[in-house]
């Protein structure tokens, strides 16, 4: 097929291009406009799969923009956001700029170029604290951050065109996504960075809330398969493990791993406000084995830790270390 990707310059993305042109896909990698020129991650990785996408440079708040890269493609996998939870405290017009508006321009783009399916990325964010487990996709859904807010309002404006105008869509809902090239303001390379420059003190959020942890090939693969999904339009999926481990508990077997023999203590700075705190997620994947015909690869403990040593080995790689600054907090 021919994929129009957003936000292929970022985590997830740049995982999710390599993983469409290694299935046989046609991928136009959209990056967001910078004056340096930079791919983001997609500079990165090996020069003989970045060879074969189609980079191009924008932003998905501009709709005539969108609107004209968007011509002549099969699918979108719409996945730029501003994804930062501490930094949409300070800055909330930004995302629902970018989360809101932006998806609203790509869907826009979408059903005038008539493309047979929109695949949209949510979050598990938007479910906020479980109030039941497992968390399947009738969980109900609370807006405990302007990050999460903005994403369940996209989340709406996507169902809405499948609804309204019968755009084939489809919204994919990961849960906490790792492994390489993660951004430092998520928990795991936080606390992997840390140990490997050598702290002892290790600078964390809150440590009992629990997360349901996703490697990154594996959410990617969910996102390919969707292409070819036959049910499940107007719908959204969720993609996790349905394994649930706390941050404590996940810096305890990251310490074990890199044998660091450190401490983790909560920084006042990088705690969510009360009420803002999602306490506990832990997904129910059952319909991504049967929409999907999808299901992780990494799962359990077992598999947690084996990922956890794949990013780790990432991490520690000198060349990689060296894009991150540890030692400092940046919302």
């Amino acid at each position: 097929m021919k994929v129009f990707l957003t936000g292929a310059d970022g985590f997830i993305g740049s995982h999710l291009a390599e993983e469409l042109v290694r299935a046989g896909h046609q991928v136009k990698a959209l990056c967001i406009y910078n004056s340096i020129g930079s791919h983001g991650w997609l500079d990165t990785i090996d020069p003989a799969v970045k060879s074969q996408m189609e980079i191009v440079m924008g932003d998905i708040r501009d709709p005539y923009h969108m609107a004209q890269l968007v011509k002549g493609q099969d699918a979108i996998l719409h996945l730029a956001a501003l994804i930062a939870i501490p930094f949409s405290y300070v800055a909330p017009d930004m995302y629902v700029q970018t989360n809101i508006q932006g998806t609203l321009n790509l869907l826009n783009a979408a059903r005038d170029a008539g493309v047979s399916r929109f695949i949209h990325t949510s979050t598990s964010e938007v479910y906020g604290t479980a109030q039941y487990v497992p968390m399947d996709e009738g969980h109900v859904l609370q807006g405990q951050s302007p990050y999460s807010a903005t994403k369940i309002g996209a989340d709406m404006m996507v169902k809405s065109f499948y609804t309204s105008f019968e755009l084939p869509t489809i919204t994919i809902r990961p849960f906490n996504t790792y492994g390489p090239r993660q951004s430092a303001r998520a928990v795991i390379p936080t606390i992997i960075s840390q140990l490997a420059a050598g702290m002892k003190t290790i600078n964390l959020g809150a440590l009992t809330p629990t997360r349901d942890f996703t490697y990154v090939t594996d959410t990617a693969k969910g996102f390919e398969k969707a292409l070819h999904a036959t049910t499940g339009f107007g719908e959204v999926t969720n993609l996790g493990v349905g394994f649930e481990v706390s941050i404590g508990e996940t810096f305890n077997i990251i310490n074990d791993i890199m044998g660091a023999e450190a401490i983790a203590t909560e920084d006042p700075n990088r705690i969510r406000p009360a009420n803002s705190e999602v306490e506990r997620l832990f997904s129910d994947n059952t319909k991504a084995k049967s929409v999907l015909q999808w299901e992780p690869e990494i799962k359990g403990i077992e598999g947690f830790r084996v990922g956890l040593e794949k990013t780790i080995e990432w991490f520690t790689n000198p060349v990689n270390l060296a894009k991150y600054r540890p030692a400092e907090y940046t919302v």
